[in-house]
């Protein structure tokens, strides 16, 4: 295995990673604040539909972008509204939640499009289109190149915008939670909101700053899946990394550069799947690609029945909280 191809799986581990990341963060932000949310499939879900449709109706990815924004807060104001103003069970308003979205998109897909729940192929503006750093070296020559130039112009370069600022969000999540004021009170709703109301804090403001947080990383996880990592919408083109970032988080103990790496091992298992000729090629052994398909579920089902050690969430998470008078 050369230098070049090691290179070529991780700059697939990060395109793959780049969804869960952002949908790790964004149940970050939620379930700090004390909001459980399973609902991150059905918003990644909905944002992908509608950016990619209105992408494909204006010709401009980024009023797409803003639409799949606006379908996921929507989603999570709802979440909101009934998880924090009228104290519901958030975990059956998450999965509402999924259900809905996972119906809907496709009926109103056909109904718009008429494509058995797909909509038109994206391209030109309807895309995000690779960033190409100054001085990459093109494709077809990077076989030829030195070690650093392939490093610079495969993995550092080529990559959409929304990967880069999937990357920038982590330092920022992790200043915004444990560097500001904000954070900190965030941090405080989601252990004891009873402390905070003391304070004169707003408990249920807080929780739906927290929502909204999500919901617009969830819009950006659901965009990139759609009019980035792929050329449009299909049918539950999420495949589960809603609750992959679910796994990721417990797995990350709810911190955010913890978070990065849980996702980039589960993206490195997505792009193992692509190469499954590498691991023959290392190891001797014939790997059935159906089962490296399935390694990143069975990760998740490992992490979620807790055999990676003890994750302690926020204590009040899942809670409603009720003011006293």
């Amino acid at each position: 295995m050369d230098f070049l191809t090691i290179l070529q799986v991780l700059d697939a581990s990060l395109r793959f990673a780049t969804p869960l990341l952002l949908a790790c963060l964004a149940g970050l932000f939620s379930e700090r604040a004390g909001i459980f949310d399973i609902g991150l499939e059905g918003k990644m879900l909905a944002a992908a539909f509608l950016s990619a449709a209105v992408a494909a109706m204006t010709g401009s990815v980024w009023i797409g972008l803003l639409a799949g924004i606006g379908a996921s807060v929507a989603l999570s104001l709802i979440h909101g509204v009934a998880s924090i103003t009228f104290r519901g069970d958030q975990i059956i308003s998450g999965v509402a939640i999924n259900f809905l979205a996972a119906g809907l998109t496709v009926v109103v897909a056909q109904t718009w499009f008429g494509q058995g729940g797909r909509t038109p192929q994206l391209s030109g503006d309807g895309r995000f289109n690779p960033v190409d750093f100054p001085g990459a070296v093109p494709g077809r020559e990077l076989a030829d190149a030195g070690p650093l130039a392939q490093l610079y112009s495969e993995l550092l370069s080529g990559h959409t915008i929304l990967v880069y600022l999937a990357l920038l969000i982590v330092p920022l999540t992790w200043y915004v939670l444990y560097r500001t004021r904000f954070g900190l009170r965030l941090r405080a709703v989601g252990e004891n909101p009873a402390a905070v109301d003391t304070a004169g804090i707003s408990v249920v403001g807080l929780r739906y700053a927290a929502v909204l947080i999500c919901g617009v990383l969830c819009g950006i996880a659901g965009a990139y899946l759609a009019t980035a990592l792929q050329a449009g919408f299909v049918k539950e083109m999420t495949a589960g990394r809603g609750f992959i970032a679910l796994a990721a988080l417990i797995f990350a103990k709810w911190r955010p550069w913890y978070a990065l790496y849980a996702c980039l091992l589960f993206g490195f298992l997505q792009a193992l799947a692509l190469r499954p000729d590498l691991i023959t090629s290392v190891s001797g052994i014939k790997v059935q690609v159906q089962l490296l398909d399935a390694l990143p579920y069975i990760l998740t089902v490992v992490i979620l029945a807790g055999f990676v050690g003890k994750a302690i969430p926020p204590r009040a998470g899942g809670q409603p909280y009720v003011k006293e008078r």
